[in-house]
């Protein structure tokens, strides 16, 4: 069993950044980034795997960065240029599902509790 924290998130006007942590208990080889709107079904933002290699959603490309720290057993967000329509509670991921993609929700078994973010035009 893989436990996740997650830290960060918080309140930002549209244009603002932040940044969001998840520390996980053990190692797995694929850990993302997932959000849920109010009324909308999670949704992927991020994923990177054991080596490096990095997955985005299209809305969040060239605005998001993921990086993990292996040594840690760290993930990381770094967001900038927030819109309102990035406001919901994002849910750190980790897991060694094979066969599908870093922002499929299928490669991922352990999920954190969710920390909120909240973008204000």
């Amino acid at each position: 069993q893989v436990q996740l924290e997650e830290s960060g998130g918080g309140s930002v006007q549209t244009g603002g950044s932040l940044s969001l942590s998840c520390v996980a208990s053990h190692k797995t080889s694929a850990m993302g980034w997932f959000r849920q709107a109010p009324g909308k079904e999670r949704e992927a933002v991020a994923g990177i795997s054991m080596a490096g290699t990095e997955e985005y959603a299209d809305s969040v490309k060239s605005r998001f960065r993921i990086s993990r720290d292996n040594a840690k057993n760290t993930l990381f967000l770094q967001m900038s240029s927030l819109k309102p329509e990035d406001t919901g509670v994002y849910y750190c991921a980790a897991g060694d599902g094979v066969g599908y993609s870093m922002i499929d929700k299928r490669k991922y078994d352990y999920w954190g509790q969710g920390t909120q973010v909240t973008v204000s035009s």
